[in-house]
Order: structure tokens, then C-alpha cells, then sequence
């Protein structure tokens, strides 16, 4: 398997209801590199890249998660090598890829995958946005 690549840079805040929570909780750990910022609750815990906050919360058994149409969200990461390198990692690792890295009119570059739930996860390579670290006071 190849090595992890380089850490993304994006994605301030997002919170999900996820039925696998578990499951989904090592694939964020696991595959994309986050860590573990807090564990609110068996029920709940929250995911940092180290600038940013995902939220995994469990769905109750029998209950249905908000309807909010969620087509995607997107990571950002600093280069188009890195994103090669990330498709290429997330291939080896068995991730349900959705497309191969494309190129898009405004100069951007990315690919979509889906995590544990089905939520659909976009590695994005943006000349407006990427390469460009946030400084944490």
C-alpha cells in the first residue's frame, strides 16, 4: 500500500448523522489522516484535520436523518500532485471510488469518492484556495 499523502487543507465545519458510526469514524481516522479532537459521547465525536471540526454523530436505530440534500463536500488539498497521490491511496485502500481525477474549466482538479454512509467526499486541488495554510491563534 502506498503512504499517506500530504494533509489536506479544508473543510471548516461539517456535521454528519451517520447510521455506522464506528465505521465511519475509522475511515475519517484511517484513510483521510484526521484525528480524534473530542469524544463528546459514545454517540458523538468530533474529527480535526487541525484546522477545521467534523462532526459524527449517530443516527438512532429506527430514526431518519434530516433531509438536506447533501450532494457532496469537498477537502482541499495544496497541489494536483497531492491529489494524484490521494486517489492513488485511496484506491489501494479499497475506497469506493466515483470517478478518476478531472480537470475543470476554472483550473481546478479533483475526484469523488464515498465514505462508510454514502456521503459522497470530494479531494479538491482550487489555484484560488489551495496551498494556502491557515494560521491557528
Amino acid at each position: 500500500m502506498s503512504d499517506r499523502p500530504n494533509a489536506f487543507n479544508g473543510l471548516r465545519h461539517l456535521a454528519l448523522v451517520v447510521p455506522n458510526l464506528e465505521e465511519c469514524e475509522r475511515f475519517y481516522v484511517d484513510v483521510m489522516g484526521m484525528k480524534v479532537l473530542r469524544r463528546a459521547s459514545k454517540d458523538l465525536v468530533y474529527l480535526t484535520c487541525g484546522n477545521d471540526n467534523l462532526s459524527l454523530g449517530r443516527l438512532k436505530s429506527g430514526e431518519k436523518a434530516g433531509c438536506q440534500y447533501l450532494d457532496h463536500f469537498g477537502f482541499i488539498v495544496d497541489c494536483k500532485e497531492d491529489l494524484e497521490a490521494w486517489y492513488q491511496f485511496m484506491q489501494d485502500s479499497g475506497v469506493p471510488l466515483m470517478d478518476q481525477p478531472h480537470d475543470h474549466s476554472d483550473g481546478a482538479r479533483s475526484f469523488h469518492c464515498q465514505d462508510p454512509a454514502g456521503n459522497v467526499v470530494q479531494p479538491l486541488y482550487h489555484p484560488a484556495i489551495s496551498g494556502r495554510q491557515m494560521i491557528i491563534a
